[in-house]
């Protein structure tokens, strides 16, 4: 009888939330989790990026979770050139990156996973999110496109695009009166639990999933079907 593989996990933004969260997943499933500190890997500086690749270019990444991201709030007359680099480096060049870096050894090993954390604002949006909605929806192009270059190599691309998520941030950044009201706008009317993203990304990456790629999974308590 076999022995099952241990897969091994590059996930960046690991250090919190749903990022935390999908690390504790894997490592409770068998997987051997990276999960680079800022200080390691700074997404949003190229010089960082090709610091780490260089280091770690002997890293067999079975699994890539490109989680790290960030959300500048800005109306369209407002988004300077610097908040929009920012978001294109961390939110899309880096996921661009690390999938370069990384699928090559996944198709040398006939076996892969990359998943990308978008959002709900790829695919619907609001006020002040312009910059961010493109940088997701732009994430999503490169999964679907990851997907069809990489399939034929036994690599499985997909993105996660979740709603609203009780992280510390969502708190931080939301009144007890503005989560209640946001909490009526969804179906299921709460918030997801990290956990919930968690066991949702788990699955992406899996050996479980072996024919679902190129899609964007929306997880949102059916926020966006109204």
């Amino acid at each position: 009888m076999s022995r099952p593989v241990t897969r091994t996990a590059l996930i960046t933004g690991a250090s919190r939330g749903i990022g935390a969260a999908i690390a504790a997943e894997l490592g409770k499933r068998g997987v051997r989790v990276f999960g680079p500190a800022r200080a390691e890997l700074d997404l949003g500086h190229p010089a960082s990026v090709d610091r780490y690749l260089a280091v770690q270019k002997d890293l067999a990444v079975d699994i890539l979770v490109n989680n790290a991201g960030i959300n500048v709030l800005n109306p369209i007359g407002s988004i300077d050139a610097a908040a929009w680099s920012s978001m294109i480096q961390v939110n899309l060049t880096s996921a661009l990156r690390l999938i370069q870096a990384f699928a090559p050894g996944m198709a040398e090993r006939k076996w892969g996973r990359v998943l990308s954390v978008s959002s709900v604002f790829s695919i619907v949006t609001k006020e002040k999110r312009a910059a961010y909605s493109m940088t997701k929806a732009a994430l999503n192009a490169l999964t679907r496109s990851a997907a069809v270059e990489y399939g034929p190599s036994g690599i499985l691309v997909n993105a996660l695009a979740p709603g609203y998520v009780d992280t510390e941030l969502t708190r931080r950044n939301n009144s007890a009166q503005d989560l209640e009201a946001i909490c009526k706008t969804i179906p299921l009317r709460r918030m997801a639990q990290t956990a919930e993203l968690a066991k949702a990304a788990a699955f992406l990456v899996s050996e479980e999933n072996t024919y679902l790629t190129g899609q964007t999974v929306v997880v949102d308590g059916g926020f966006t079907c109204q």
